[in-house]
């Protein structure tokens, strides 16, 4: 999991265009905040699929009883 900031600072995506391969973006407010959302992800066929989700709600419970993990902020990265 990598922000747009970072992978663009990698150079692997640019402002405008997708993420390159095997990159992919979640869905999610432009303005989304580490404070109010988390990052989960979820290994699938041998790759990570990966969504935002609000803090402290019963969806964010939910998906962590079926699997999911929740991505601490300092490993979210290139």
């Amino acid at each position: 999991m990598a922000t747009r900031v970072q992978l663009v600072e990698a150079g692997l995506a640019d402002e405008q265009e997708k993420p390159i391969r095997p990159w992919h973006p979640i869905q999610g407010p432009s303005d989304a905040s580490t404070m109010w959302y988390t990052v989960l992800r979820k290994r699938e066929r041998g790759i990570f699929i990966g969504t935002l989700c609000i803090r402290h709600t019963d969806r964010r419970n939910l998906l962590i009883e079926r699997g999911w993990e929740e991505i601490p902020v300092a490993e979210i990265g290139v």
